[in-house]
């Protein structure tokens, strides 16, 4: 059986908070919004059909709890969030993913989607402690 490999590209773009009971969860290395990515650790997976029924389940919950980390981080940043878009894209990294963005009215790309919009803005490194610190707290980490 193969085994589960991070694909490269999201450690280049985010930082690790831990694993789930199915995905591994990351902070999206983008301080202009809260931002949280799941990853299931399932090898070869590239769509939500190659999930098996209770890993799908599994996905909701903890696309859901992700959510409360989003939500957590924000606050830890100072950045309300009004709004959480949910999306599994995976047109640039076809490892099958999915993000958690905290969105707010005003932010860089409010009201169109995040993905295409300038570019990332580092967080400086106390912030960054402060968001994943909250992040893992939410998930339970």
């Amino acid at each position: 059986m193969a085994e589960f490999v991070l694909d490269p590209a999201f450690v280049a773009t985010s930082e690790a908070l831990g694993d789930l009971p199915l995905c591994h969860a990351r902070l999206q290395a983008d301080a202009r919004y809260p931002w949280i990515v799941l990853v299931p650790r399932v090898a070869g997976a590239r769509e939500l059909e190659d999930l098996s029924a209770a890993d799908r389940v599994w996905l909701i919950e903890e696309t859901v709890l992700a959510g409360a980390a989003t939500r957590a981080a924000g606050a830890a940043l100072g950045l309300a969030v009004d709004k959480l878009n949910v999306g599994a894209l995976g047109n640039v990294t076809p490892q099958l993913h999915v993000h958690v963005v905290g969105r707010r009215v005003g932010d860089p790309a409010w009201p169109g989607p995040v993905w295409g919009q300038g570019q990332a803005k580092p967080y400086p490194p106390e912030r960054l402690a402060a968001a994943i610190d909250a992040a893992r707290r939410a998930l339970g980490l």
